[in-house]
């Protein structure tokens, strides 16, 4: 009995067992952040196992208290049939919809071979909660992955790249080949983990924070001044600003750079200007 590999699901079913093992070895318990180090056996959350080849050896490992989410029910009835203890710990459901504190009361972590077509939603997810998961261990497409570990004044430095940098530190763990896969993907994939910063609080509006980043990179080809001209009205007209005040405001340096330019301190202390 296999799963068949479904395309509408994103899914490549990993087979190299070596890799597999690597993964499970790269969720390191305790965690490294402040208030997990009692935490033993650590809670873990693995999207997505499929056929389970990663789960054997996660279930192995008795510092991690082991739960999964697969949406497809052709890879939750394999997985209960070849691995009899993820009974009770297996959860067929969306993990996009899932009420995560109903399962988890305190911290937990998140790994798995998370599927491309929807991998940039499951980090929205995550930051949700990120004051509960103090790391991340995940396999994604390689070039999501330079883009989420990468520095300021690239052209992949974007979106998830701030938001995610804003309260996990990223580290590029290593590469996997297409021939890791049954089917094989198009493209490389990448192992990276998240750990999670000791930022406590932004300094700013969080909504606002994402709102800067997300209307900034939009447009990333044009400077901020215009890429950010609805927000900049808005303050204008929430401020009672004159046209020469305005413009004063708009002759900031940093109006002059493109998104990619600016770390997410610098995103941080923008955001307070536009408050």
């Amino acid at each position: 009995m296999e799963v068949r590999a479904k395309k509408a699901l994103g899914q490549h079913f990993l087979t190299d067992l070596s890799i597999a093992q690597r993964i499970a070895e790269a969720l390191i318990v305790p965690c490294p952040v402040t208030g997990c180090e009692e935490i033993n056996p650590m809670p873990a959350l693995e999207i997505g196992p499929g056929m389970g080849v990663l789960t054997q050896y996660l279930l192995q490992r008795e510092d991690v208290d082991l739960r999964m989410v697969e949406i497809d029910s052709e890879s939750v009835n394999y997985l209960l049939v070849h691995f009899p203890q993820v009974q009770g710990k297996l959860l067929e459901a969306d993990f996009l919809k899932l009420r995560l504190e109903r399962f988890f009361p305190g911290k937990f972590c998140v790994i798995g071979n998370f599927p491309y077509n929807i991998s940039s939603q499951i980090f929205f997810k995550i930051l949700d909660y990120k004051e509960q998961v103090p790391q991340v261990v995940c396999m994604i497409q390689k070039e999501v992955a330079e883009r989420i570990a990468e520095k300021p004044g690239t052209k992949t430095y974007g979106i998830l790249s701030v938001l995610l940098q804003a309260w996990y530190d990223i580290e590029y763990l290593f590469t996997v080949g297409e021939g890791a896969f049954n089917p094989p993907p198009k493209v490389k994939s990448a192992v990276i983990r998240l750990v999670r910063n000791n930022r406590t609080e932004l300094g700013c509006d969080e909504g606002l924070f994402k709102t800067v980043v997300k209307t900034g990179f939009n447009q990333r080809r044009k400077t901020l001044r215009n890429s950010l001209k609805p927000l900049i009205r808005a303050k204008a007209e929430r401020d009672g600003w004159t046209d020469e005040q305005l413009a004063e405001f708009t002759s900031g340096p940093v109006f002059e750079l493109r998104p990619e330019r600016l770390s997410v301190e610098e995103f941080i202390a923008l955001t307070v200007k536009l408050s």
